[in-house]
């Protein structure tokens, strides 16, 4: 069992109910494809610009805004040995004003935004990160295949 929660706290952004379940379909596809099948809870929070650069600050030492960060709450070993367990994975924050104003810099829609920011940082909580190209190749690489298999294209 999945249990994706999300949380608003945000003013700014409307976003349909579509948003949510693409969101989970995203959550889903990434932990089948690497073959995880414990029950996992995963926490996804909406926030604005503001919120998302104070969060950067106090965690990272990054006084600036950014689109998404990821919080792990688990040891990844953890993950591994105990698939019978429950595991709560981690915390998604996401600025949907940065989403937003990403979309149309890059030219798709902002659930194709989201869905990709949800798939980064779901990647993250898995324990990948972008520090060298390779790393960063394997990460994209797995990225865009989450969303190529949900049928979310740019």
């Amino acid at each position: 069992m999945i249990d994706v929660d999300i949380i608003n706290n945000q003013t700014l952004v409307e976003y349909e109910d579509e948003m949510v379940e693409i969101l989970n379909k995203v959550i889903r596809k990434t932990l089948e494809i690497e073959g995880l099948s414990n029950e996992i809870e995963v926490c996804v929070s909406f926030v604005d610009n503001d919120e998302i650069k104070q969060l950067n600050k106090n965690f990272r030492g990054k006084d600036k805004e950014t689109d998404v960060l990821s919080f792990p709450q688990y040891n990844e070993e953890e993950l591994l040995q105990n698939r019978s367990n429950i595991v709560v994975l981690g915390d998604i924050v996401i600025s949907l004003e940065k989403a937003k104003e990403q979309a149309l810099e890059y030219g798709h829609s902002f659930e194709r935004e989201v869905a990709f920011l949800t798939a980064h940082s779901m990647y993250h909580l898995l324990g990948y990160d972008h520090d060298t190209e390779e790393n960063t190749k394997i990460m994209r690489s797995k990225e865009e295949r989450v969303l190529d298999l949900l049928g979310i294209l740019r």
